[in-house]
């Protein structure tokens, strides 16, 4: 058996991707959202270093984070943070379960949608528009109710073209429409 050490990275650390964001502009009308955060996981212990990484440098250093655990399936209360520990606290009536608080000493709170690590590219992009609309009064469950909506549409309207263009709306020998007709012959 052979094995390879990687002493590029520290022990007990992997390094994370970078996060993947979208936030207000600075000096913006606020709104009920900052902006939004879309996870690669569902490990807060892995994700919230590249997560406070990133923005760190521009609001300042976070200190503490609040989720809802109802789709984190462990809550840490502190995770290591580029040499300090960052203190994380749940809240499962009080805060929307789509939605991360962000809390720093010297500048203040900020609240991000968290966009579910296994949504498709093409909603986590039109969900991070939304998140970062400026003087935007949406919540964090509005907006992802609103794309789960738009998605069973989507789905719905390609379910059909793909019954259409299979044939599945045309008419059998027997007058009997295609998708019966296993009915019709007593299978």
């Amino acid at each position: 058996m052979t094995v390879t050490i990687d002493r590029t990275t520290t022990p007990g650390r992997v390094p994370s991707p970078g996060a993947r964001l979208s936030l207000t502009s600075a000096g913006s009308v606020p709104g009920l959202l900052d902006g939004a955060w879309w996870p690669r996981s569902r490990d807060l212990s892995r994700e919230l270093p590249a997560l406070t990484d990133a923005l760190d440098g521009l609001w300042g250093r976070i200190t503490r984070v609040t989720v809802n655990p109802t789709h984190w399936p462990v809550v840490p209360r502190k995770v290591p943070v580029a040499g300090r520990m960052l203190h994380v606290g749940w809240f499962r009536d009080e805060q929307d379960p789509h939605k991360v608080i962000l809390l720093s000493y010297t500048v203040g709170r900020w609240d991000l949608l968290v966009i579910p690590p296994e949504t498709d590219a093409a909603s986590a992009a039109r969900l991070m528009a939304a998140a970062a609309t400026p003087g935007s009064l949406c919540t964090a469950g509005r907006l992802m109710a609103d794309e789960a909506t738009a998605r069973s549409a989507t789905d719905s309207r390609s379910r059909e073209e793909e019954w259409e263009t299979d044939g599945g709306a045309g008419v059998s020998q027997l007058g009997i429409p295609s998708g019966l007709q296993c009915c019709a012959q007593g299978m």
